[in-house]
């Protein structure tokens, strides 16, 4: 047989050249050598590094110059620019976003699904990807309390999958009580009545796809929230009274279970028996909470859920998975055929009549990620009593927190009972309740403090809005965090508060002198 020649490419690609082997076992082995300097060994969360120095720093890199350089040296300038100044998520005190320190059975995923590169939207482009997907899914709606009429598939995340939730339920809704067919017509004449109700701490996302479905943010009706930051029943009823009584249309009830600023819980089935009562779809949002099913302790939390037309659920959340990673479940597969397309190149009728599986027709993106192989890979590896266990650890790390920051007359506590594992507080300033402007300065302190930790670099916190009132946050989702490191943040807060305080108040006595 004759020897294939050489292309001029020969190492750009992963093949099975000698030429190529040995570039990919340097940039791969190099690349993990960064990682580890300037990434893992990180002391601290963040640099702390300003807008301008970075901007400064990148900016002394054209983007793609007329001659290549040696990769090893891109890969050590990549380390020194952005690694080094990136958020740490796996530190300690590093609990800002719902943004979770990815599990190494998932990064060794992700090895694996980039060097294979196979888009799922196509058998003949994901034949072990697109059955091993499907595996998953099965699991998953069993997981949930589905039946074997359910289905699902791997979104990008929460945005995408509470897109497609509302999607499914305009179109059944419309085409149900309307006789009207969405994807073949565009939207009715009634389309201005249609309403979704939602509590008022759900995902921005239920308004974003309103307005992306045609709908509007107006089409979105808000629910007040109980003491416990859930979904208020007595007002969901008085709101569902009044949208009949004016002759609109609420087609969707959205119940959240983990709010982004409180992980608050809204009751499922209280909610499911309102949807079943006015005709509605029944939407759960479970991207932050959705993980709780896998604890036995925690997982009544959930109850109801398998009563849901449709889920939402986050890997890159408290699955510990790399971004992007999440699914969208719906009750019954049948929904799917309201966004079913079939494209003759990609998923023709002939393959569905031959059993062919495409997973195109389920979803709202054509090429998409082979991303359940690292759940799998990580389920496979960590086992469901390990994944309760860094569950549970997180949850009762912030009961304790809530209990210390309550007990701390320095710090208040807005969140009492915490049903996952954020916490919401703020720094209680020494200024007297009925000075005039108060609230304004507690919330330039706290925003200020905030600010303060992050340009040190020690505490990356997030910040968020209640009743008025700016506030910091716990975001718990690291099972590496201990109570020595919630000690060490709480102390850097109210550390940070008192100089703040102290500084103003002698700017303030300065300013006084000279006036």
């Amino acid at each position: 047989m004759r020897k294939k020649p050489k292309t001029l490419a020969e190492h750009l690609f992963l093949n099975n050249s000698y030429e190529s082997r040995a570039e990919y076992h340097r940039a791969m082995s190099h690349a993990q050598q960064i990682i580890y300097e300037q990434f893992a060994n990180r002391p601290q969360p963040f640099s702390g590094i300003q807008v301008q120095e970075l901007t400064s720093q990148l900016d002394q890199f054209e983007v793609c110059p007329e001659e290549g350089s040696d990769l090893a040296d891109i890969i050590t300038r990549a380390g020194q620019t952005i690694l080094k100044h990136s958020i740490a998520v796996h530190h300690p005190t590093c609990s800002a976003h719902l943004h979770c320190p990815p599990l190494i059975p998932a990064l060794a995923a992700e090895a694996m699904i980039s060097a294979s590169n196979q888009s799922m939207d196509s058998w003949d482009q994901s034949p072990a990807a697109t059955l091993l997907e499907e595996k998953l899914i099965r699991w998953l709606c069993h997981l949930y309390g589905y039946t074997e009429e359910a289905d699902g598939v791997f979104t990008s995340g929460g945005t995408q999958s509470n897109f497609m939730g509302l999607l499914l339920a305009r179109d059944h809704y419309i085409k149900e009580r309307l006789g009207w067919h969405v994807q073949k017509r565009g939207l009715p004449p009634e389309s201005s009545k249609l309403r979704i109700l939602c509590a008022k701490t759900a995902h921005f996302t239920v308004k974003q796809s309103a307005a992306l479905l045609g709908l509007g943010e107006r089409a979105v009706v808000c629910v007040d929230t109980d003491e416990h930051m859930r979904m208020c029943l007595n007002d969901l009823d008085q709101r569902l009274n009044e949208l009949h009584a004016q002759g609109l249309l609420p087609f969707a009830l959205v119940a959240t279970a983990g709010s982004t600023d409180f992980g608050a819980i809204d009751p499922i089935s209280e909610c499911a028996s309102r949807a079943k009562h006015f005709g509605m779809w029944l939407h759960v949002d479970a991207a932050y909470g959705g993980a709780v099913i896998l604890s036995d302790q925690h997982k009544h939390l959930l109850s109801g859920i398998e009563t849901a037309d449709s889920i939402t659920v986050d890997f890159h959340k408290l699955f510990y998975q790399p971004i992007s990673c999440g699914a969208f479940l719906t009750k019954k597969a049948i929904h799917f055929n309201l966004m079913k397309w079939n494209a003759d190149y990609l998923n023709p009728e002939e393959d569905e009549r031959q059993g062919i599986p495409n997973l195109v027709a389920k979803s709202v993106q054509t090429t998409r990620r082979f991303d359940a192989l690292k759940l799998w890979i990580s389920m496979q590896t960590i086992g469901r009593a390990q994944f309760a266990e860094l569950i549970n650890h997180t949850i009762e790390l912030a009961q304790k927190t809530a209990q210390l920051i309550s007990e701390d007359p320095q710090l208040e506590l807005i969140n009492k009972e915490p049903s996952l594992n954020a916490i919401v507080f703020r720094y209680a300033a020494q200024t007297a309740a009925n000075e005039p402007a108060a609230l304004n300065k507690q919330n330039q302190l706290n925003q200020s403090i905030r600010q303060a930790l992050l340009q040190s670099g020690q505490v990356v916190l997030a910040q968020t809005k209640v009743g008025g009132m700016h506030c910091l946050k716990l975001t718990m989702l690291n099972p590496r965090m201990t109570m020595e490191d919630v000690k060490f943040i709480l102390h850097q807060v109210k550390q940070t508060g008192e100089l703040l305080e102290l500084q103003k108040g002698e700017k303030e006595g300065h300013a006084q002198k000279h006036s």
